[in-house]
């Protein structure tokens, strides 16, 4: 379980690691508007745009891995495939947010499958 809880945790903090990127791109785009960051945000192209896109998407991944956490420990069905998984989860959120800020279109969905894949085989472990 402990193997769960940390894949957990570093998955909780990916979405805040990749607001840094965003925060450089609105810096280069007048000053970070910290009144209207949605609005500068939307404003942003390019790397940018890419930035606020995989950042978005951070939180989106978080809410399917994070309740296949939940279920498989409440469950009580941990066991080293459910872990094997949230590992491999991470560590294809971590590419995805950098193939997205490298422009890796391909390669980037590529890794969006393969995290979406273990959080659905976390998940399927309490079944």
């Amino acid at each position: 379980m402990t193997t769960l809880l940390i894949c957990l945790f570093i998955a909780m903090l990916l979405p805040y690691a990749a607001k840094g990127p965003v925060a450089v791109a609105m810096a280069k785009l007048g000053g970070y508007d910290n009144n209207h960051p949605r609005d500068q945000q939307a404003k942003l192209t390019g790397f940018g745009a890419r930035a606020v896109a995989g950042h978005q998407n951070s939180f989106e991944s978080l809410l399917i891995f994070g309740l296949s956490v939940v279920v498989v420990i409440a469950a009580g069905k941990v066991n080293a495939l459910a872990e094997t998984a949230a590992i491999v989860h991470v560590v294809a959120r971590i590419a995805y947010q950098l193939l997205y800020l490298m422009d890796k279109g391909t390669l980037r969905s590529l890794s969006w499958f393969v995290a979406i894949f273990a959080s659905f085989t976390v998940f399927f472990q309490a079944v």
